[in-house]
């Protein structure tokens, strides 16, 4: 340093001129010093000069102060305690209280120094005085009431110098005064200790500039480090870039030593945080801040994003320590207000919750077609994410299936129906599922239904209307605490179905606008599945009635067997099954039970003309191979029509995409039944002993596959056999494969009593296998076999002989006779004359006569000639071609079938003779 003085001196040698100029140029340098360390250096040393003047002043006048303050304590502490002592309470009541009073002020007055010590009576009489002892019996001087209540000071200008005086209330036991105690002292004899400690004050003065001085030097030489030699103005500069940093950011900053204490707080920082002006230095737990956050201030650990309440905000901390960084032990937070964030994140989280909602109830709403149960599931889907409580009213119509009345809903108008509720909980106490609800004018549901939009009641309790149209049941809901509602009217297509009313109880938040158009949009998406239902029902109800139509309305009258059913349409759609029992000549019996593949107005139609078919064929008399071929071809040249129609065309859709048939007649004379199937499950017999078997019975092809011929199985049936016929619907489901449902179809018909009637059976079958809510239609046709009675048939072989024709008459005659159908004689002779001459001349060997009597009489004439007879129309002049004419006049009912050995041709009679027969064959 000095080398380099030297040298901006100019070189000049130690001792002469120019080393004076180089000392004064070092002085001047310093003195001109352009460094924060220098100019704190100076300026220290102003402040060092004036610390100690003002130090100097301060000690005198504190030295003042001081002998007033102790002036006050003491005068204070001795009128307190002197009116304390017992002894001046007991003096005060005695009779002559200065005897005992003087004296004892008197000492206290001595011991404690003071210049006077008084005491008198609570009028202010003096009775005992150190001072001046003549002013005993006379008045105190100055106010003194105020110190009766309590103890006070007063200081005041004497000729003695500036006195202090304190008085204390003299109190009895029992809290009233007794007198008062005034102790005077005054402040010049407590100042005249201040003059001795002069010299030792003005001694610290110069040590205290001493080490003033020092520590300056000590503070340039740690600032200079400290500032890097930073001149005031880069150090303004840096300070208002800090200060604009601190005070212009929108983030708290607070930094916080190792103890735990303040030590820096911006504006922002003291605003969230509503932190008291005087925070610095200060323990950042003592600011009452939610325990965690001060916690986490005070702890320093390292935290990002953690959040905190402090009173309404939320505040989202940022906190690191700063030693690392070469500060030192403490850590510094930045603090960010997220209460709006949170705000928006609320409002994002509640739309999101709403979108969830609508895509929840687009699942959940609508999976079935069945209107109840999908406004079920709307009240459902609603409780309670959106509302406590939800209830569905739907017109009569929509029920139905039908599109609503116009004006349903309103005051005069059809009513609507609550069909559905749902809630938080089970009491509710709305009008129950089921009842009848006409809105008034002026109600939620009236004004929701005419404007067409939702309407919003946010206080039940100013909704007049609303509670005018069934005050009891207003007040219970209200009683409730059901507070809020949003009506919205149900609306798809252009219908207005019903109304869907919301409702919020208890502490959930009132219904809002925001709540309105959620509403609507929710209800929107639900009326379109209860709209699909609605018409699924018309659809379901038009295509039942139309099944319905084409099913036997009864079973025929019949005494081959006893027969009884039980249907069950589809859950969802009616199906293609169907059931028959068709009485044929002789007696005998058909049983039929079908299937067509799918549901709906196609099945049925299907099954209709599959149904109407068999009972043409039938009425041909075919056997049940023949016959389920004819059937097959019948399919087959439907398909082929329906596929020459267009795929695009809605008539194309009816072709048949798949049926299955079983055929069995039933002969009760014989007790013989023939059976076929095309596809159908096979039938089960019940045998008289309780046994169960399936029938082996070839199952063949199904229906319009073609090509493939169909197998005949014949079964000699005892009498009281019963023959089970279904539909795969009885054995087959979601649950149930075809070989487990066989097995439970086997084991039901096992446990029935074998003696059950054939509706027993039917019933127990029923119980045992069909589910509430059936995926399929389900025939089941259960028939008991019965044979006719020996008596009830007669037989004849007829000789290749013309002649006997007249024996074979008149041993049919003796059988009428027997029978009691005398009355019949001359129309069944008439009848089996020309059946049987036909017989011999245009038929083969043999040639068979029967005659059965039951509900009605039929005539047979069998033989092995295939050969079928024609009905002619003889002309006038022709000798023959009238017999079979004369046949069919005599006759209810005549034809033929056909057998394996030949043809039968048969007659069918009343058993009583209709009056006027012959009469009006001539007509």
């Amino acid at each position: 340093m000095h080398k380099v003085d030297s040298h901006v001196a100019g070189g000049a040698e130690p001792g002469g001129p120019g080393e004076h100029r180089s000392a004064g140029g070092r002085l001047r340098s310093r003195l001109r010093a352009r460094s924060v360390a220098g100019q704190v250096f100076l300026w220290l040393l102003v402040v060092v000069v004036l610390l100690v003047g003002a130090g100097l002043t301060a000690l005198i006048l504190q030295a003042h102060s001081h002998a007033t303050s102790d002036a006050v304590h003491r005068t204070r502490a001795a009128a307190v305690t002197l009116a304390q002592v017992p002894t001046v309470v007991n003096a005060l009541g005695s009779a002559d209280p200065t005897a005992e009073l003087q004296p004892l002020a008197l000492k206290i007055a001595k011991k404690g120094g003071f210049d006077y010590v008084a005491i008198a009576n609570p009028e202010g009489i003096r009775y005992a005085q150190t001072a001046q002892p003549e002013l005993i019996g006379q008045r105190l001087i100055g106010p003194y009431q105020p110190a009766l209540k309590g103890p006070i000071t007063i200081s005041f200008t004497a000729p003695i110098g500036r006195v202090v005086e304190s008085s204390a209330p003299v109190t009895r036991p029992d809290g009233s005064v007794a007198g008062l105690v005034q102790v005077g002292y005054t402040v010049a004899h407590a100042g005249s200790a201040v003059s001795g400690q002069l010299p030792i004050v003005f001694g610290g003065a110069v040590a205290a500039f001493a080490v003033g001085t020092g520590g300056a030097v000590l503070v340039r030489r740690r600032l200079r480090r400290q500032t890097h030699g930073l001149g005031p103005a880069e150090m303004t500069r840096m300070y208002e870039h800090h200060d604009a940093v601190l005070h212009a950011v929108r983030e708290g900053v607070l930094i916080v030593g190792g103890d735990g204490r303040v030590l820096l707080a911006n504006d922002e920082a003291r605003r969230l945080l509503e932190l008291p002006p005087e925070v610095e230095g200060r323990p950042v737990t003592e600011f009452g801040l939610d325990p965690g956050l001060a916690g986490l201030l005070a702890s320093g650990r390292a935290a990002t994003d953690e959040v905190h309440l402090a009173e309404d905000r939320l505040l989202a901390v940022n906190n690191r320590p700063t030693a690392p960084f070469g500060g030192g032990p403490g850590s510094v937070a930045t603090i960010r207000d997220t209460t709006e964030l949170r705000a928006l994140a609320g409002q994002a989280e509640a739309a999101r919750a709403r979108l969830k909602l609508l895509y929840d109830a687009g699942l959940r709403v609508g999976t079935t077609l069945d209107i109840v149960r999908t406004a079920q599931e709307l009240a459902d889907v609603a409780v309670p994410r959106f509302a406590d409580f939800v209830t569905v009213e739907l017109a009569e119509a929509v029920l139905r299936g039908d599109e609503p009345l116009p004006g349903t809903g309103v005051a005069g108008g059809p009513r609507i129906r609550r069909v559905a509720a749902g809630g938080i909980r089970e009491d509710r106490p709305f009008y129950p599922v089921g009842s009848q609800i006409s809105p008034l004018p002026g109600t939620p549901e009236a004004v929701a239904l005419g404007s067409g939009r939702a309407t919003l009641v946010a206080d039940l309790r100013q909704a007049h209307a609303w509670w005018a149209r069934d005050p009891q049941t207003a007040d219970r809901i209200l009683a409730y605490g059901v507070h809020s509602l949003v009506s919205t009217p149900l609306r798809a297509r252009g219908l207005t179905l019903g109304t869907v009313t919301f409702w919020r109880s208890g502490q959930s938040a009132p219904f809002g606008e925001e709540d309105v158009a959620f509403a609507e949009e929710l209800i929107a998406r639900a009326a379109m599945s209860i709209d699909n239902a609605r018409r699924y029902t018309r659809e379901h109800r038009m295509a039942e009635a139309l099944q319905r139509s084409l099913l036997p309305r009864g079973l025929p009258e019949q005494n081959a067997m006893e027969v009884a059913y039980r249907y069950r349409p589809a859950q969802r759609g009616v199906g293609g099954d169907w059931f028959d029992v068709i009485p044929l000549p002789g007696f005998r019996v058909a049983l039929v039970v079908g299937d067509v593949v799918g549901h709906g107005l196609h099945a049925a139609a299907t099954m209709g003309r599959l149904r109407t078919a068999v009972l043409n064929f039938a009425a041909l008399d075919l056997p049940p191979d023949e016959l389920l071929g004819r059937l097959d071809e019948l399919v087959g040249r439907l398909d082929q029509g329906e596929a020459a129609v267009g795929e695009g065309d809605i008539e194309g859709e009816l072709a048949v995409a798949g049926a299955t048939c079983l055929y069995a007649i039933y002969d009760p004379v014989s007790g013989r039944c023939t059976m076929a199937r095309a596809g159908h499950p096979p039938p089960v017999l019940m045998h008289t002993d309780g046994s169960v078997d399936y029938v082996d019975l070839p199952a063949g092809p199904p229906l319009g596959v073609g090509g493939l011929p169909f197998e005949t199985t014949e079964l000699q049936l005892a009498p009281g056999a019963a023959l089970v016929l279904y539909t795969d619907g009885l054995v087959t489901g979601r649950e149930r494969d075809l070989e487990n449902g066989l097995a439970a179809l086997h084991r039901s018909l096992t446990e029935a009593h074998a003696d059950g009637t054939p509706d027993e059976t039917c019933r127990a079958v029923f119980d045992a296998l069909v589910p509430s809510r059936p995926s399929d239609d389900i025939a089941l046709l259960v028939a008991r076999t019965q044979l006719l009675a020996p008596d009830q048939v007669a037989t004849w072989d007829v000789p290749d002989d013309l002649a006997a024709v007249s024996r074979i008459r008149n041993a049919c005659t003796d059988q009428l006779t027997a029978w009691g159908l005398e009355e019949l004689s001359f129309t069944t002779e008439l009848i089996l004359s020309e059946l049987i001459t036909n017989a011999l001349r245009y038929g083969a060997e043999p040639i068979r006569v029967r005659m059965l009597r039951d509900t009605s009489l039929v005539c047979e004439v069998s033989d092995s000639s295939s050969t079928a007879p024609h009905l002619r129309y003889a002309a006038t002049m022709d000798e023959g071609g009238r017999g079979l004419f004369l046949v069919a006049q005599l006759a209810e009912r005549w034809g033929t079938r056909y057998t394996a050995r030949g043809k039968v041709i048969w007659s069918e009679q009343p058993l009583t003779a209709p009056e006027l027969q012959f009469e009006a064959m001539l007509l």
